[in-house]
């Protein structure tokens, strides 16, 4: 994959246990989009700017962790991404995710192995802007996961998604906000997208995954307000029939422009645990929220 300047790609998984316990996130990103370096840079050499972002939850083990790399500890082929000590690489059947970084803004070790295995590989993208500047995969929908982490000490399995974005413009240039939300279905999974782009339209996704990797579009409920961020008070949004079928039940991530969580919803007449994100491109885009990613996103040349 060619990224251009102004660019950007990601590959992103996440996974929560069979018992609901535990979770985590991972983003690796070439053309880091919620980097400030980047956007300071004039955004001219997106290789020089990538990043592996970690997120494990639950168990009292929170971890939070993103360290941003130059173009010298990035090692890239047909069937591996190495950014700085952490890597992906792809065997034929089974994502493997090497971890070796370290939390921020505690410094605390995040070191081990993840593996992620899709029950079907998916190659329908879409594009969620209307204008084919920003592109949306879900890679593999319905997967599983097993979590093998010397630290901290995390060993669990559980249901997994897969999905890559790229794009050929920075987010807040093309979007206003977005909402999303995947969740496990009993045969399958259940994906709804709702993003407001720049020129004030809306654009709506609701998709409903197969084992097989086959897929349906199904008709999008309406859009219902949740509760703000606690704390930076960030809007979210989810699609659902009424309000009283979808509630939050952990929040994950609550920061100055996104927040991650855990709701109970309803897709498609089924009821199910998803993961949720909202992302407010205003807020992002705000020199007071540039100039605090620093403190929790360090840089290092190598």
């Amino acid at each position: 994959m060619t990224i251009p300047p102004q660019g950007y790609a990601w590959w992103y998984i996440d996974a929560i246990s069979d018992d609901g316990t535990h979770g985590f996130s991972i983003i690796a990103m070439i053309g880091s989009v919620f980097s400030p370096y980047y956007a300071w840079s004039g955004r001219h050499d997106p290789l020089n700017h990538h990043a592996f972002n970690v997120g494990l939850y639950g168990g009292g083990k929170k971890r939070w962790t993103m360290t941003e790399r130059g173009r010298n500890a990035l090692h890239r082929d047909a069937h591996s991404l190495q950014m700085g000590p952490s890597s992906l690489s792809w065997d034929g059947d089974t994502l493997i995710i090497t971890i070796d970084e370290w939390a921020n803004p505690l410094p605390r070790r995040v070191r081990g192995t993840i593996r992620v295995t899709p029950s079907a590989i998916t190659q329908k993208s879409h594009v969620i802007d209307g204008h084919g500047r920003h592109i949306w995969q879900p890679i593999a929908p319905v997967g599983r996961a097993e979590v093998r982490l010397d630290s901290p000490d995390l060993n669990w399995n559980g249901e997994a998604y897969l999905d890559s974005n790229w794009g050929t413009e920075p987010l807040e240039t093309g979007f206003k906000n977005w909402d999303w939300s995947r969740a496990a279905l009993k045969d399958g999974a259940g994906i709804f997208y709702d993003s407001t782009t720049r020129d004030g339209k809306n654009h709506r996704l609701a998709l409903r995954y197969e084992s097989d990797g086959s897929f349906r579009e199904v008709p999008a409920p309406p859009r219902q307000t949740l509760s703000k961020g606690p704390i930076w008070r960030v809007p979210r949004y989810t699609l659902a029939e009424t309000p009283d079928t979808v509630t939050t039940e952990r929040m994950l991530e609550d920061t100055p422009f996104y927040t991650r969580s855990h709701i109970q919803t309803v897709f498609d007449g089924e009821p199910a645990r998803a993961v949720h994100e909202s992302l407010d491109c205003d807020r992002y885009a705000s020199t007071w929220v540039r100039c605090l990613l620093p403190f929790k996103m360090p840089r290092r040349s190598g």
